[in-house]
């Protein structure tokens, strides 16, 4: 057995952990980074990497009209040929390279200071775990006995499905029924309450119905009760009896935080299902350990891994205060349109802000890009308090890049007047964010009659 010792010891090597492990490292301290499975972690090896591709190509299919044979496994080789590219950058060699003992194997504390791997034992000032979470299995009667894929199985297909079935109408669940339909397979999503249930309704409806358009069976208020049969033939019953009938089974009803392996309670850190309980310093119980991404229980995105990476730097190297905020982070639902969000939706405005909150909406209809591009499905829905955006809600093409502006707005605490006050290229899709700051300030302006009678005034003493 052998015995290390280190300054940093960082449990994961999914996005919040390599960040924290380079950063480290590369400013000085002593790293020693451990990871059980892959490096890169969930995102790389089966979410958003994976699943954008696949997306991509599926887009690729619906513009061209028709579906070959082979678009199937055309597609699963580029998101095979995606992962290989990306790969490089998130490599044991590279971050040994960067000065990271890369240890391989699955960490457990055997006490507060202590972790050991095998028969290695690590004590370290300092602990970031950062192991990410895995796809939630629901105890669904007869889901043992029947072949069903996650999304750690799913890119592994090489034939398309005959009819997919999936259970979990969330973002994962839409994303993968949208490309699936586009590469060939008939689809079926069952969600058991309302689909994309977490968002704007309004915004979630234009999504929906595109899913429709393209072919997908969206079945809504539908609780499955059991499954059966075997591989080429699977049902799920949902209550009330009605049966679905497909190939193949995708489950996607949310994720779980990886700590089942750690033996925190060894270590005094306290956790409940949601993850690692976590101060706004992102500080366990246990003051040597720090938890960042998925288990520190405040959302499963890959770019809220990395803040919370960069705030945990700061915390570690430099003794710095830090406090996480998560009113700021976005999501993206990467359908075609895609839906994205930022802070408030209207209803949680509105609950919040009440009198005080005013809400823009401005069509893709009315941007002259969008027109030209024939994209004018969507909108924009601006939530606007004290003169500041509280939050933005996006639906349409693009809407994963059209929401960055709003995310420094919100970010920085900026009023409505800096975006308004933007002069941006003509004619983009980016002119709908400044379209809907510029209609918060037109009522302001032109129906305004103290402004008419200044107006009226200078008009007559103007030479």
């Amino acid at each position: 057995m052998s015995n290390l010792k280190t300054d940093i010891c960082v449990i994961g090597g999914g996005s919040g952990g390599l960040s924290v492990a380079a950063g480290a490292a590369q400013m000085g301290a002593r790293v020693i980074l451990i990871e059980g499975h892959k490096m890169g972690g969930d995102c790389l090896n089966y979410g958003c990497v994976p699943s954008k591709a696949l997306l991509a190509k599926a887009r690729a299919a619906k513009a061209r009209g028709t579906i070959a044979e082979d678009d199937f496994r055309a597609a699963m080789d580029h998101v095979n040929a995606t992962i290989a590219a990306i790969e490089p950058h998130d490599s044991v060699e590279r971050f040994e390279g960067l000065g990271v003992q890369v240890i391989q194997g699955f960490a457990r504390f055997t006490a507060p200071d202590t972790v050991t791997v095998d028969d290695i034992t690590i004590r370290a000032r300092r602990f970031v775990i950062a192991t990410g979470s895995s796809p939630l299995v629901p105890p669904i009667p007869g889901l043992d006995r029947v072949p069903f894929m996650t999304n750690e199985t799913l890119f592994a297909q090489k034939e398309c499905p005959g009819h997919l079935l999936i259970i979990g109408g969330g973002p994962i669940g839409l994303e993968m029924a949208q490309a699936h339909r586009r590469l060939g397979a008939k689809v079926t999503v069952i969600e058991g309450e309302k689909a994309l249930g977490r968002e704007d309704p309004d915004a979630a409806a234009v999504v929906l119905k595109q899913l429709r358009r393209d072919g997908v069976e969206i079945i809504e208020d539908a609780q499955v009760e059991s499954v059966s049969g075997h591989a080429g033939a699977l049902e799920v019953q949902v209550r009330g009896g009605t049966i679905f009938a497909g190939t193949h089974l995708l489950v996607a009803v949310g994720r779980k935080p990886n700590l089942d392996r750690l033996d925190l309670n060894v270590a005094g850190i306290a956790y409940d299902r949601g993850g690692i309980t976590v101060g706004t310093d992102l500080r366990s119980t246990n003051r040597r350990a720090y938890a960042v991404g998925d288990v520190a229980g405040h959302g499963q995105f890959t770019h809220l891994a990395g803040y919370h990476a960069g705030l945990v730097i700061r915390s570690l190297l430099f003794a710095l205060p830090v406090k996480a905020r998560h009113d700021h982070i976005p999501r993206v639902t990467y359908t075609d349109p895609e839906l994205a969000q930022i802070g408030l939706t209207e209803a949680q405005a509105r609950q919040k802000y009440g009198g005080q909150l005013s809400v823009q909406r401005i069509g893709y209809d009315q941007i002259d890009r969008a027109q030209a591009d024939g994209r004018t499905d969507g909108f924009i829905k601006l939530m606007v308090a004290r003169g500041r955006p509280v939050g933005v809600t996006l639906v349409g093409a693009q809407a994963g890049e059209l929401i960055a502006p709003f995310a420094l707005a919100i970010a920085s605490n900026l009023k409505l007047s800096a975006m308004a006050g933007m002069v941006l290229p003509y004619p983009t899709l980016a002119e709908i964010g400044k379209r809907a700051a510029g209609a918060y300030f037109s009522p302001k302006l032109f129906d305004n009659p103290t402004v008419k009678r200044v107006v009226r005034t200078v008009q007559r003493w103007l030479p």
